[in-house]
């Protein structure tokens, strides 16, 4: 259970931290992130609700179970594309910040390839590595996280007065920003746990860790995304490549505590590594449960599949822009509507495999 839960938490904040959610809706994009989040939790819920209905069975499984073998394997390739994408899409992330504050003079095809690399040999040894490998993790990302958020505050960065005033354009900019790009990421990429929840021995003790986990998540990543706002104001913000880095670029005391940002970077790589890592195992998963063949066989295809997606962008301004604002629709159908859809084909079907909580 703590290994699931530290995977979750991890992966919701993953890259997360990199934008400044909301930004249209300026001064109350806090408000746009608690009506998101609202919604994350509903549908959180539901895939609670979809799990303990048949703890035995996978997403990929519960397809192919539920809607028939060929319309499921369609559905459960559909999935393997759209974790595969978002692999993909964080795998460029990677590559982009580590061009912007590393690594400026290596060409960024280098950068993606040994990280697929880098990435693709946790994933061969499958979910239990990559749970353990959060649970270590955990700890020292949260405390670094708590660490610079302090200091932040501690420096007196933050402009309280930005925050007003309220529903200065009323409540539309407000939910435009909240759905669906807030909503599909991060929140409804909580879809990719079906394939792990399966994995829990403490089935009946799930639900209670997952949503304190998931309102942990809420909280946190409204206050960082705010704390971006009050120290950069409205027009730096929207401006800023990497908000939070040029944030944590501001905290000097005493000409001893300087350069944050190398450990923010750290900590933002780590992320960005769970993040991919776990869409990447939910993708080589479904190629094993769909076709038959071993999970390390699939790693090298999809790793080189993904690879080539990262590569879909042509500069990192087109890939913000498909990513943030054309592509969350779409991601809806997997977080949203196929989910709802499969939860009404098994309470209609009431097949007895339901747990009782």
């Amino acid at each position: 259970m703590p290994e699931l839960v530290s995977t979750l938490i991890l992966f919701e904040i993953g890259s997360t931290t990199l934008f400044m959610l909301g930004s249209e809706a300026k001064q109350d994009a806090w408000l746009a992130m608690i009506i998101a989040a609202s919604i994350g939790l509903a549908l959180t819920l539901l895939y609670l609700a979809i799990y303990y209905r048949d703890p035995e069975r996978d997403l990929f499984e519960l397809c192919r179970y539920y809607f028939g073998k060929w319309a499921g394997t369609i559905i459960g390739l559909s999935f393997i594309v759209y974790f595969a994408y978002e692999a993909s899409r964080v795998l460029r992330d990677l590559g982009e910040l580590t061009v912007l504050v590393l690594l400026n003079r290596t060409p960024l095809l280098i950068i993606l390839l040994l990280s697929v690399l880098v990435v693709g040999n946790t994933v061969r040894y499958g979910a239990r590595v990559l749970f353990l490998t959060s649970l270590a993790l955990f700890p020292i990302m949260i405390l670094s996280y708590l660490f610079l958020g302090t200091m932040t505050v501690g420096t007196g960065l933050i402009e309280y007065e930005q925050i007003r005033p309220l529903l200065e354009q009323g409540w539309k900019p407000i939910w435009n920003a909240a759905f669906p790009e807030i909503v599909a990421f991060p929140f409804g990429q909580l879809v990719l746990f079906l394939v792990f929840f399966p994995l829990v021995k403490e089935r009946r003790r799930l639900r209670r860790p997952v949503l304190i986990s998931y309102l942990f998540v809420a909280i946190f990543l409204t206050i960082i995304n705010q704390m971006n706002f009050l120290v950069l104001g409205p027009h730096l913000v929207e401006k800023s490549t990497v908000p939070l880095l040029q944030v944590i670029q501001l905290i000097e005391i005493i000409d001893v505590f300087e350069r944050m940002d190398v450990l923010f970077v750290l900590i933002l790589f780590m992320g960005l590594g769970i993040k991919m890592a776990a869409f990447f195992v939910g993708a080589v998963t479904g190629l094993q449960k769909i076709t038959g063949i071993g999970l390390k066989k699939w790693v090298l295809p999809l790793g080189t599949a993904i690879y080539a997606a990262s590569l879909i962008s042509p500069n990192y301004t087109h890939h913000m822009w498909l990513g943030l604002e054309k592509m969350p629709l779409l991601f809806l159908i997997f977080q949203i509507a196929i989910p709802l859809f499969l939860f009404l084909v098994m309470h209609v079907q009431r097949k007895p495999n339901k747990i009782k909580v």
